[in-house]
């Protein structure tokens, strides 16, 4: 059943959140908060983002209860729900309204004349931080919804006073087809939630159609070969970004200055920009910067102003996020969950100088680690070290009959265990002076690296 967002919010009313732990769900539950909207929430797991969202004075119950609903005016519920939740049940009994979260986010969008949707298979988060933190840098006080946390922010969203808004749009489930964008924005497509969209191709197709909802114009990736074809006779403005002599904001001379730190430059319809730096490592971030400037520039605003941005930036929550040190051992923690992004992440790790890289791996959704099996072997046989946990599936259950013993066959010395208990213990008798610990995964393998860290500094 459809419903009249505005007109529920106007009613006043606590709004609930079924999964309000997610990195998706907690810059929806800021910004209206912000907005004076009274909150309360529940997820499976405690974690950082439930911390943060008690320190704003929010409710949070840990775990699924049919009264954790009762008194709400609506809920809004994360696509991650299996279909017999006792909220949502709950709800349905007596006529609450329940909100998938993607509808709550398009109407957000709906609240600005200007709204800069970053899409992609990889790299959405650290453009979209990049982009937010070059407009706030310019003055341009966005509000953005984001991914991953910004530390400018220190948030995952925040509420400003223009009509600018960033934010980053999903293709799962197609929730980006959900958003109002002025600019849609397309870093790359890959082969990534093919348990929802089966093919590569109809991944495109919606692509295609988060592009033609773009009022203003689409940012595009010209060296993405997928992102050409899907904008294959498109109609409507397209800007060109990458290394192609036909982008119309090219990258060139991008090179390497310290080790897996790059710079570049950059030009717009043949007009020299001069030369931006990176404070965050790995070559495809100049990709990631190249749009968030061609973006900003779209809008107004200077070069020297995204350069500063830019600058600015050192990165985003579990994005390769350097977390801490222990008897000379580094660890560090970030997002990457496709064969692709942790295929460019340990390029990126081995290129730092570490004497040797430990990736310690949690395959997230049985679908995806069965369709892509082959791909994130290869890309983990990068690391010098593979240590695995068990499968987090998530949404999904195990009717695809993998397990982590099934990629850990593909990786020759790699070993996985079910605890993240043991998997601490493992990399604490195996971790050396100079070594790296990187923990990979979008679940919550996290906690496993805040667990090595703080035993091994007891």
């Amino acid at each position: 059943m459809a419903y009249d967002i505005a007109e529920l919010l106007g009613r006043g009313g606590r709004i609930h959140f079924v999964g309000i732990g997610g990195s998706g769900m907690f810059p929806i539950v800021q910004i209206l908060h912000s907005l004076g909207h009274e909150i309360s929430g529940s997820d499976v797991n405690e974690g950082s983002i439930i911390e943060y969202e008690r320190a704003m004075g929010i409710d949070v119950c840990i775990g699924h209860k049919a009264e954790n609903v009762d008194g709400a005016s609506m809920l809004v519920v994360t696509a991650a729900l299996f279909s017999d939740n006792p909220e949502v049940a709950r709800a349905n009994e007596l006529g609450i309204p329940v909100i998938p979260r993607a509808d709550m986010f398009g109407y957000i969008t709906t609240l600005y004349s200007n709204s800069m949707c970053v899409s992609g298979t990889h790299g959405k988060t650290t453009t979209t931080c990049m982009l937010t933190s070059i407009l706030i840098k310019a003055g341009y006080d966005p509000s953005a919804l984001i991914g991953g946390k910004l530390p400018l922010i220190n948030g995952y969203g925040r509420v400003g006073e223009s009509s600018n808004f960033v934010c980053e749009a999903c293709e799962f489930k197609d929730t980006f087809l959900h958003l109002s964008p002025s600019y849609s924005i397309i870093l790359n497509i890959d082969n990534d939630h093919l348990d929802y969209f089966g093919t590569i191709e109809n991944s495109m197709k919606s692509f295609r159609r988060f592009a033609e909802n773009a009022s203003q114009a689409v940012v595009a990736n010209l060296d993405d070969a997928n992102t050409v074809k899907a904008l294959e006779g498109f109609e409507g403005r397209i800007v060109w970004f990458g290394e192609s002599e036909d982008a119309d904001y090219r990258i060139s001379d991008a090179a390497p200055y310290d080790r897996a730190f790059f710079r570049f430059r950059l030009s717009r319809r043949g007009e020299d920009l001069g030369e931006f730096t990176l404070r965050i490592p790995g070559r495809q971030n100049v990709f990631n910067a190249a749009a968030a400037i061609a973006a900003a520039s779209e809008i107004g605003i200077s070069a020297d102003s995204a350069r500063e941005g830019l600058e600015s930036f050192r990165g985003a929550g579990r994005r390769f996020e350097m977390l801490g040190e222990f008897n000379g051992v580094t660890v560090a923690d970030d997002y990457g969950h496709h064969p692709r992004e942790l295929s460019v992440t340990l390029d990126a790790a081995l290129a730092m100088g570490y004497d040797r890289v430990i990736a310690v791996f949690q395959p997230f959704t049985f679908s995806r680690t069965k369709l892509l099996l082959t791909d994130f072997a290869d890309a983990l046989s990068k690391a010098d070290i593979v240590v695995m946990t068990a499968i987090m599936g998530s949404r999904e259950k195990n009717t695809y009959g993998i397990s982590t013993q099934d990629l850990a066959d593909l990786i020759p010395g790699s070993v996985w265990f079910e605890t993240f208990e043991e998997v601490r213990d493992h990399v604490l008798s195996i971790a050396k002076p100079g070594d790296l610990v990187l923990t990979m995964g979008c679940g919550d393998v996290y906690k496993c690296a805040h667990m090595i860290l703080d035993k091994g500094n007891e």
